[in-house]
Formats: C-alpha cells, structure tokens, sequence
C-alpha cells in the first residue's frame, strides 16, 4: 500500500524521509495522534479530533501556532488526499511531536506535525461477520492520571496486549485499570449491553477519550437508546448479552465470545445502520 505524507505542510511521498533520527516521537515518544477514517474522499468527525488533539497538546505542554485550527488542518488533508488522487475510502494519522532538540529536556515546545493518507477502498462502515474472541490482559494496569485519555506515542501497554492476544489465539484483550476495572481493549473503546441498555467506563476510569465512543453515545441516545457510564467489572461481562469494541476506523466491531460465554450482536447492527445513515447527510 502507498502512503503519501504532508510534513509541516509539504507533500512528500517518501516515507524513509518522515522520521529524522532527532524526531522527539521516534526518541521519546513526545507526542500525540489521531487516527481518521476517510469517506468518499472526506476526513469524518474531523472537529472532534482535532479539538481532541489540541487538548492533547496542551497537557503535553506543546506550544502550538494558532493557525493550527481544524479549517487549516481539513486544507492540509484535502491536499494530501488530491496529491494521492485517491477519493473513496482510507485512514489518516495525524501527529504533534515536540520539535527536534534536547534530551528529556526539550530544547523548544514548539510543534510539528505530520499528517499521514493511507487510500483503501472503503465505503462506510460495515460490521463484523464473525464475533470476536476476547479476554483480560492482566501482567499491567493502566494508571488513571490526565495522559490517562490521550493518544498518546507511548503505546507500550496496547502493544502488549495486542501481542499476548495474538499469542493467546485471541482478536483482543481487555486493559484494566488500576482498580481492576475494566476500561478498554488493545485498540478500541468499550460497550457491554444489558436488557437493551448500553454501559462503558467513564472518562474517570482511565479511558481513551475515543472519537467513535463519544459518536456511539450521542448516536444511541438519539435513538432513545440508554447509556449509562460506570465502572464494568469482569463479572459484568458473564451477565451481559452484548459487547461493543469500537475505534474511529473500524467502527463498531461485536464480540462473539470472552471465555465460555457467548454473545449476540443485536444492537451492534443497529449502530452500525444508525452510523451509515448518518454518512448520507455529510
């Protein structure tokens, strides 16, 4: 797959040349993400994320210019998307980092992006056929503190997780919190449903403040859908009838199994025809 980058506002297909050995996200992992899903040529939800960004940004003390505002950045990705002459479906990734400079202690908090268009065929989005196999990573818990909702570059604790699912024979595994609750998995946001109510953590459990969750609640309760935010424990999830893993690429993705109990997928096809529909008015 070709992937076309803009850096600080210049096009640049040659991916050997995005990363300088003195990228601060390379060295430290000093810096925040966001990750877009494209519609027919289109960034989604692209507000959301960039004000998510941004927020980002400020936590990490990066010194962004004004000018970094979602209008600048819907220019520098409609750019990137015709340099790729490539208007059906993909992914972006755009990135802050901490300009070059310095060791642990920056030499500048100064911010450079950029912005990466991976092109697919995509249409909307489309649920799973077959139920995902999950379960619990256990060897680390996630801290509760203000990185606690970032995309951050520090992704060790997902890596992991998604390594040990894979070693397991699993899709995904489940981070717990500190508290030993139950927050997300290696890469998505979480939902568990019970008697047609949807439950997920809070923001106060530690979560990533996901694009697609926020979409998800604001969706389901349009709908007249009840949703509760509150901590899920793992005995929760033997009782529920339905689990939700969702993320701003895939979607909505429905879970099949975790251990011996097994799930259906009722309301994830009713969300995902709620966030079809709502493509048709962008």
């Amino acid at each position: 797959m070709t992937h076309y980058f803009n850096i600080n506002g210049k096009i640049n297909a040659q991916a050997e040349s995005v990363i300088t050995p003195n990228n601060r996200g390379y060295l430290y992992g000093d810096g925040c993400f966001e990750s877009i899903k494209v519609f027919r040529g289109k960034p989604l939800n692209l507000n959301n994320h960039i004000a998510r960004i941004l927020s980002a940004a400020d936590v990490l003390k990066l010194r962004v210019p004004a000018y970094f505002s979602e209008n600048y950045f819907q220019i520098q990705i409609d750019q990137l998307i015709t340099h790729a002459q490539h208007h059906l479906g993909g992914r972006i990734r755009l990135s802050l980092d901490r300009s070059a400079g310095g060791t642990y202690k920056p030499f500048t908090n100064e911010a450079s992006f950029i912005i990466e268009f991976m092109p697919d065929d995509s249409d909307g989005f489309t649920i799973n056929e077959k139920g995902l196999e999950i379960d619990i990573f256990d060897d680390i818990k996630k801290p509760i503190n203000k990185l606690s909702p970032l995309k951050t570059k520090n992704g060790l604790l997902y890596v992991l997780a998604a390594i040990d699912a894979q070693n397991r024979g699993l899709d995904d595994l489940l981070i717990l919190n500190e508290k030993r609750s139950i927050i997300e998995s290696s890469s998505c946001n979480l939902f568990v449903v019970s008697n047609g109510v949807l439950y997920t953590p809070g923001l106060d459990e530690g979560v990533i403040a996901g694009t697609m969750r926020m979409t998800v609640i604001n969706t389901a309760i349009k709908s007249g859908i009840k949703v509760c935010e509150c901590a899920i424990m793992p005995q929760n999830l033997l009782v529920a009838d339905e689990i939700l893993l969702t993320n701003a690429i895939s979607g909505i993705q429905w879970t099949g199994g975790y251990r011996t109990k097994r799930y259906r997928n009722e309301m994830a096809k009713k969300l995902v025809v709620l966030l079809n529909q709502n493509l048709t008015n962008i």
